[in-house]
């Protein structure tokens, strides 16, 4: 059994979401996953939003259950953690290091396009490396920060916006958003990527 951690702000609109339309869409290909997911700038016990679960709801999916905080054991229950933002990658990485050959942000982790995959792998190391010249009183060289900047630019966005106090509409363009990930995720767990 794969277990999935999905981790939004306040684990009360996209990664509720994302938990129950990932445990429907695997339970309809018949694939034995655990969907679980969390909020890095949460509380436990906050109901999920009414209009994330009429969002669901309008999909034919009941979803009960309450906000959760990410956790160690969460993290380390977690075979795969997918965030809705990259900001929510970082502040999770910040907090739980050795969670980062396991974090990705949603849209990150199935996409597709082989060019963007060597330009995701290329600014990661040179995250890395900025990271460790930052650690260690150094700092990156002018042609190293010009490439991270033009990387950035090239990368498409890797962000789910957040329905948070918006209309009805937000949520179910969210949830829609998600549910077409998904399907994305369904096949690579189908094909054993994961």
């Amino acid at each position: 059994m794969k277990r999935i951690l999905f981790v939004c702000t306040g684990n009360t609109c996209r990664s509720p979401m994302a938990e129950a339309l990932l445990r429907q869409k695997a339970a309809v290909a018949g694939l034995s996953v655990e969907s679980r997911s969390a909020g890095v700038s949460t509380m436990d016990g906050l109901p999920v939003s009414p209009f994330a679960l009429q969002a669901l709801a309008a999909m034919d999916i009941v979803h009960s259950g309450s906000s959760r905080t990410v956790t160690a054991e969460s993290v380390a229950r977690a075979d795969l953690i997918l965030t809705m933002t990259t900001g929510h990658k970082r502040h999770l990485l910040e907090r739980y290091p050795q969670a980062v050959d396991k974090a990705y942000t949603l849209k990150e982790y199935v996409e597709d396009d082989p060019g963007v995959l060597a330009d995701i792998a290329e600014l990661e190391t040179l995250y890395t490396e900025l990271h460790m010249n930052r650690v260690l009183g150094g700092k990156l060289s002018d042609k190293q920060r010009q490439r991270v900047l033009e990387l950035e630019r090239r990368i498409p966005g890797f962000d789910i916006a957040d329905p948070f106090g918006g209309p009805l509409s937000r949520y179910e363009q969210a949830a829609d958003e998600i549910s077409i990930l998904l399907e994305r995720l369904v096949n690579k767990l189908r094909s054993g990527e994961i």
